[in-house]
């Protein structure tokens, strides 16, 4: 699993989102933990993302902020993860309507909010759909081949 988020938010809110995943045994591809010094960060997080077989976005006011800016290595992490169809957006201090107005695509995604339930409930979720979801089944939905 990759974890999207804002880099102002990896030692906040990605951290412990990343926690919460690591306490039900779930991979997940965090920045903090899995760029290495000296490595070239968009190589890596290329890599994370090929390797990844869904896509998490914590979605808070610095990731809208960094959205807007279409610039940032957030955004084009979100645009190799839209590309999927496993991707769910978690909105953690924003709303669904506030995504819309940065990026209608992700927004009309099904997801989950912290201002509806507490974030261990969304991770237990989220760990519940990875536990049925088959390779071959992640696969199909990202519309990758089976024959490469």
């Amino acid at each position: 699993m990759f974890l999207c988020h804002a880099w102002p938010d990896r030692q906040g809110p990605a951290k412990d989102v990343h926690e919460l995943m690591l306490d039900r045994d779930l991979s997940v591809w965090f920045s903090e933990v899995s760029l290495r010094p000296g490595t070239d960060m968009r190589v890596a997080i290329d890599r994370g993302l090929v390797s990844s077989r869904m896509g998490i976005v914590l979605v808070t006011p610095a990731m809208l902020e960094k959205l807007s800016t279409d610039r940032s290595i957030a955004s084009n992490e979100l645009s190799a993860l839209l590309r999927r169809s496993l991707l769910v957006p978690i909105m953690h201090g924003t709303t669904f309507e506030e995504l819309d107005q940065v990026t209608p695509t992700l927004a009309s995604r099904g997801g989950f909010s912290t201002a509806e339930e507490p974030m261990e409930s969304i991770i237990e979720k989220i760990a519940e759909l990875v536990g049925v979801v088959t390779d071959e089944e992640a696969d199909e939905l990202a519309g990758i081949s089976g024959a490469r």
